[in-house]
């Protein structure tokens, strides 16, 4: 038996001698005689007795007597063993009441190992309990864990459920549905309330009466159902049915009701014998507690049981000892902790002040470590803490969150015990404790008390024509928006006493100084910690077996709280560490094997192929060796690994799961068990698996197994590094902090990229639904005013929204509140900045090793990326980020990253190549980032613009493309504008899209790509020539589909193509826009690229340019052609599809190579342009034509679009081209066909090719080569190009 204690005397009932006056009459530190008979006689009264005799005429009681005294009083009011454990009347089935899983199921079902919690894993599954009710008054209640589709009530045995059909859809079931509100019984109507995730349900049925009720956490919804089918041979079972992933847990009286109803019974019957026992012994102990012994006086004398110590006379602690000989056995009882233990410990703490004011728990808990056996303390302490969780958990939101502060009071007494604080951490807690800091956010804000606590609600009510929230506002509006903000702030000060509490909780579990009774709590939490993130990450295709995203947000804030207190306390005692301000993880970690990152994605692909192609980097710069047998071993376990998945076999039913059926739930189940039971109507019976269901985890190569790390392992000592080992020789050579703390760091970085981020982005929803009702109210306001007086009926019904919208803003506007104050608030993003410049930091420390950069985890930088974007996106505009600390500086530091990282050759994941990508593209669409990209240093930047300046071909173009386009916006043609014209008069789209940002044209990154392009002659030919080739693409692909969508709108039954399609339709054109906007940028910067053609490819480009545009033109301005039909048909998911994007893209080009270029250039490019076949002049006046589909009709005092300077150079190039034309035509002789080149027909033979000596024009051989040496016509190699110089003939 291990040793009892924290630092009291080893005494314990099994050794513990109770010694007698006979034994030892002198016995040193026991009182005399009389004294301990008055002792003994004022702790253990005799009960049956009308009153207490007179001292003088009581026998005397002593300890050899006390046993039997003892005993004689706990049986006294006992119930006989005849009445003992019999069923009540009324009541059929096991006294034990649980769920059926033998037979009274219906569907895929999860049910925890305790027969009370269940989780849906199919449509619509059913199950009933094991016992049924046909007399009297009865009442279960039903945890609600998550808040959607389920059906609770009753049914009889008749019942028979399907995939389809549950409670409440057969004539003898009846039910209620808090996700639709409504109640079930074959038909439905309305009834009750929504409930919510935290909710209690009691299910009430008076068989006497003939009425079934329900109650919502103790409030009454109504007789939901009466006249019920009663009489012989009609019973009712619990059931309940519910869809997938949907949880909950039973109460049907195996613990106390949370909300017992008068007259109601549950169907477990309570140990009312043990409860008895309970109360009196409990009583004893507070006797004791408030009890003294004055041996000067010899007299027994009251004292405050608070100042209570264990340390005390020997008397009191043998008398104790007898009375946990009957108190310790009934401790480990789930009902009698809950009832009895729970609501002592809890009055203890109903004074009020710190739990330091307490110390009377710390000295029980010393108690109970004493005179308890090891397995009755620790199941006393399991049942109590699984107790504290279900009461938290399940706890409703009242105005001063009194509930929770109670609950958290206690567990925060409890934790601050050394040994106890050990043991729950090592077998119980994990991973529930993530429950202590959630804050649910109430679904009924009245029954929350918001109502008294913000009187006064806001919303904005003054937008501009874009849907934006406008700054201006009144007096009235102004004194209520700051009524709103004062009513804010008190709730947001009684949340934080909530997460003060929470955070104290953390410390306590991450102290790293009680060391007197083994290892130290921080290191058993971090354990558990890695433990518990392993689960979450490994287990994404199984939702059941995540930690729900709403307790991951809290839990991280407090994490971070927590974490950055013992951070900075550790640079106060040791100035040369790094402040937590600064704080980073570093790179050894992540390629020493000290930290399991359990097959999560590297930057450069898989860790073991990581481990054998920078064997020789690890060994030169970090001195890390690897053993080749142990690389084998590593390469061995991914072929094994691969063969397991492939051919294991899965026991039957288990094959949809994946065969993850071992721990199916974490924490959806409220009964907080594990979920061991997997029910299917398919297998008929309870599977079990021939086999584990979950492989052992494999020893990976120089890791260590989570359970088995030490303090030593973590921290290092005597020239171990722990931890850091393998310091890079650019990593600086300083203590950061203590080591378990970078650890923790790490998975507070890998939990955010798990669910929070997730969660962040969901719970912005209110605020914008807030938005949208605030706008369709002011809609509807404006109506109302406009509203003839001749028309009293629509009056009327715009009153009776503007109701509606109210209300709903009012209950919208206080639930906001509270989310701002628990997820958005100041604190909170600070929080999520801090973890923003975390991972900059990271990722800047470990760009330094070099190729060692390939080990970091992807997920640094999709948190870098993520963080960001919940800081632009999710905490605005309540919280603006300029006025973070060093925010600029934070956003350049993030621009060089994306900058330099998106084209990073040790990057080697497609998903994190993309995910770099767009969030570069996102950061140039608006002014304050780009200006960041334009302050990092100039090597970079022009690195950058090479980068985005490689060919487009195989490789992921359209982002890149996008990112060019941005950069230019605000200085092509007529493009500066943010909404199509067409679409000024539609809807606002959201505003926050990077796509609908004003225009914020980068001059300094447009010179750098000038300067790129004119110096690296080939670098422009193939990147112009991948453009061009993706502009074909794009174009035809569009025309192609808007063949398709025309056909289909004019077939008779007007079968229109799917949504998918036409979105592809969409993206086609705005990529062609897009790659036109980009040879416009080309063309304005760097023209002699097309028409300098001393270089090799300047004529072959042009030539392609002109016949892409000629084929643009002429395909979108032909009198009532394809494009035009299409576009009037105005189909939802083609509003992008105009004539003005594409066609003012075209016009730029043209203009800029028509009129803004020098004279030989515009010679040129005339020359080119009127000499392509598909050239015709009535495309280029079609842009200055009258009506809707000339892109130059918008107004000119709308300078987003045409300006008249823009529109003068339109005509100056129309009527240069009218002459050029008529001077072409009069100057060009026939040819005869022979002359023609075979491939284009279009010009004149003017190349023949070696060796072969087959002929064509230049454009078609120049354009060929591009791509294929090959010969048109007999496949031979082209080794060279002459001119062909032969006069053509004429006709």
């Amino acid at each position: 038996m291990s040793s009892k204690g924290g630092g009291s005397t080893a005494l314990t009932r099994r050794n513990y001698r109770l010694a007698s006056d006979t034994d030892k009459p002198k016995v040193t530190g026991l009182v005399n005689e009389k004294l301990l008979s008055d002792y003994l006689h004022h702790v253990f009264p005799a009960s049956h007795l009308p009153r207490p005799p007179l001292a003088s005429l009581r026998k005397p009681l002593g300890f050899q007597d006390l046993g039997a005294h003892l005993e004689r009083l706990l049986t006294e009011g006992e119930p006989t063993e005849d009445t003992r454990d019999q069923p009540v009347d009324g009541c059929l089935g096991p006294l034990t009441v649980v769920l059926d899983h033998t037979s009274g199921f219906e569907g895929l079902l999860f049910v925890d190992d305790d027969l009370l919690g269940v989780i849906g894993h199919s449509n619509f599954s059913s199950i009933r309990a094991t016992t049924c009710v046909y007399r009297g008054k009865w009442a279960y209640e039903v945890l609600i864990s998550s808040q959607g589709l389920m059906q609770i009530g009753w049914c009889t045995l008749n019942c028979r459920f399907n995939q389809e059909e549950g409670v409440g859809d057969t004539p003898d079931s009846y039910a209620y549905d808090g996700n639709r509100v409504r109640k079930w019984n074959v038909t439905t109507t309305n009834y009750g309330k929504s409930w919510a995730a935290g909710d209690i349900v009691s299910c009430l049925i008076d068989l006497d009466e003939g009425t079934i009720t329900f109650c919502l956490n103790g409030q009454s919804l109504g007789t939901a159902f009466s006249n019920i089918k009663m009489g012989p041979g009609v019973a009712y079972f619990p059931a309940i049915s519910l869809s997938f992933k949907e949880s909950v847990a039973f109460n049907f009286g195996s613990r106390p009701l949370r909300y017992p109803v008068e007259g109601y019974l549950p169907l477990q019957n309570p140990p009312t014998a043990d409860l008895l026992r309970a109360h009196k012994l409990l009583g004893y102990i507070k006797t004791v507690l408030s009890t003294t012994l004055d041996t000067q006086e010899e007299k027994v004398l009251e004292k405050d049981s608070a100042c209570w110590s264990l340390h005390g006379e020997p008397t009191t602690l043998v008398t104790l000892a007898h009375i946990f000989n009957y108190f310790a056995p009934l401790m480990c009882k789930v009902y009698l902790v809950e009832d009895v233990l729970m609501n002592f410990l809890l009055g203890i703490l109903e004074g009020g002040g710190s739990v330091d004011e307490h110390p009377l728990i710390q000295q029980l808990l010393d108690l109970f470590w004493l005179l308890m056996e090891d397995y009755e303390v620790n199941e006393c302490l399991k049942q109590l803490m699984m107790s504290l969780l279900r009461a938290y958990r399940f706890s409703p939101i009242i105005p001063d969150l009194g509930f929770q502060i109670h609950y958290l009071r206690l567990t925060t007494a409890i934790l601050r015990h050394e040994k106890s604080r050990k043991y729950l951490l090592s077998n119980v807690l994990y991973p529930f404790i993530v429950v202590f800091f959630y804050i649910k956010t109430p679904l009924r804000v009245k029954e929350a008390g918001l109502e008294e606590l913000i009187p006064t609600t806001w919303w904005p009510t003054r937008f501009d024509k874009e849907g934006k929230e406008s700054k201006d506002e009144s007096a009235e509006e102004r004194l209520r928006r700051r009524a709103y903000e004062r009513g804010c702030q008190r709730l947001k000060k009684r949340i934080e006493v909530v997460e003060e509490l929470q955070v104290q909780i953390l410390k306590l579990m991450l102290n790293n100084k009680d060391k007197g009774t083994g290892e130290a709590s921080r290191y058993i939490f971090l354990n558990k910690f890695r433990k518990f993130l392993q689960e979450n990450a490994s287990n994404r295709g199984h939702p059941t077996a995540l930690c729900p995203p709403e307790y991951m947000v809290c839990f991280l804030h407090r994490l971070i709280t927590a974490v950055r207190s013992y951070w900075d306390e550790g640079k106060m005692r040791n100035p040369g560490c790094v402040s937590s301000d600064e704080a980073y993880v570093p790179p050894q970690l992540f390629y020493n094997g000290k930290v399991d990152y359990f097959d999560l994605q590297r930057l450069g692909g898989l860790l073991s192929h990581l481990k054998k192609t920078l064997k020789d980097d690890l060994a030169s710069k970090a001195n890390i060796l690897m053993d080749p047998a142990e690389i084998q071993a590593t390469s061995m376990d991914d072929l094994d690994e691969e063969e397991e998945s492939g051919s294991a076999q899965r026991p039957f039913g288990a094959v949809a799961m994946g065969g993850a059926l071992a721990r199916p739930s974490w924490l959806s189940s409220p009964t907080l068990g594990r979920a061991n039971r997997f029910l299917s109507t398919a297998a008929v019976s309870l599977m079990t698996p021939r086999r584990p269901l979950a492989p052992p985890e494999k020893v990976k190569v120089r890791t260590l197994a989570v359970e088995q790390r030490t303090e030593e392992d973590i921290e290092g000592s005597h020239g171990n590094d722990g931890l850091l080992l393998g310091r890079p020789l650019e990593e600086p050579d300083h203590p950061i902090t203590e080591k378990s703390l970078l650890e923790i760091l790490d998975g507070i970085v890998m939990m955010y990229n798990l669910s929070v981020h997730q969660q962040l982005g969901k719970m912005v929803v209110v605020s914008d639904d807030v938005h949208e009702y605030a706008v369709a109210l002011k809609d509807t306001e404006e109506k109302i005013a406009r509203c003839p007086a001749r028309r009293p009926d629509i009056l009327e019904e715009l009153q009776k929204s503007q109701k509606v919208f109210a209300e709903k803003l009012n209950h919208l506007s206080r639930r906001l509140a509270w989310i701002n104050a628990t997820i958005y608030c100041k604190d909170k993003m600070l929080d999520v900045y801090w973890l923003l410049r975390v991972c900059i930091l990271t990722i800047q420390h470990a760009d330094n090793t070099g190729t060692l950069f390939a080990f970091a985890p992807e997920f640094y930088l999709n948190v870098a990326m993520n963080s960001y974007s919940s800081l632009k996106n999710y905490f605005s505009p309540s919280n603006c980020m300029d006025q973070l600390p060093g925010y600029e500086d934070t956003l350049t530091q993030l621009a060089a990253i994306l900058a330099k990282h998106f084209a990073d050759p040790r990057i080697v994941g497609t998903d994190i190549k993309d995910s770099l990508m767009q969030a570069l593209a996102s950061y140039v669409c608006y002014p304050q980032s780009l200006r960041a990209v334009e302050r990092i240093p100039e090597e970079q930047r022009v690195s950058m613009m090479r980068n985005l300046l490689a060919p487009y071909e195989q490789r992921p173009w359209a982002q890149t493309n996008w990112i060019l386009v941005r950069l230019w916006r605000g200085c092509g043609f007529g493009y500066r504008y943010t909404r199509l014209p067409h679409l000024l008069k539609t809807k606002p789209e959201d505003t926050n899209l990077p796509s609908l940002q004003k225009p914020c044209p980068s001059l300094l990154l447009q010179r750098h790509m000038a300067e790129l392009l004119s110096l690296d002659k080939d670098m422009a030919a193939s990147f112009l020539n991948s453009v061009l080739n993706q502009l074909n693409w794009a174009f035809s692909e569009f025309i192609g589909m808007i063949q398709e969508i025309q056909q289909a709108a004019e077939r008779p039954e007007r079968n229109f193509v799917d949504t998918r399609q036409l979105k592809v339709c969409a993206t086609c054109f705005d990529l062609s826009v897009s790659l036109l906007r980009v040879l416009e940028m080309t063309v304005t910067l760097v023209p002699q690229i097309f028409l300098d053609w001393t270089r090799p490819s300047a004529e072959l480009l042009l030539r392609r340019l002109a016949q892409l545009l000629n084929q643009v033109l002429n395909r979108v301005t032909a009198e009532r052609n394809l494009f035009d039909r299409v576009v009037n048909l105005r189909l939802p998911g083609l509003e992008s599809v105009d004539h003005y994007p594409i066609l003012v893209a075209v016009t730029g080009i043209l203009v800029r190579i028509l009129v803004d270029c020098e004279r030989q250039g515009v010679s040129r490019a005339a020359s080119v342009l009127l000499s392509d076949p598909c050239f015709q002049l009535h495309s280029i006046q079609h842009l200055l034509g009258e009506g809707e589909t000339s892109p130059l009709c918008c107004s000119h005092a709308d300078t987003d679009y045409i300006h008249e300077e823009e529109e003068q150079k339109v005509e100056q190039m129309l009527a240069f081209l009218t002459i050029e034309s008529k001077q072409a035509a009069a100057s060009t002789a026939p040819t005869s066909e022979e002359d023609l080149c075979p491939i284009c027909y279009a010009h004149s033979i003017s190349a023949v090719f070696k060796p072969c000596s087959h002929k064509s024009c230049k454009a078609c051989i120049n354009q060929h080569l591009m791509n294929n040496k090959d010969c048109f016509f007999c496949k031979a190699t082209i080794t060279g190009v002459e001119d062909y110089s032969k006069k053509p003939t004429a006709s």
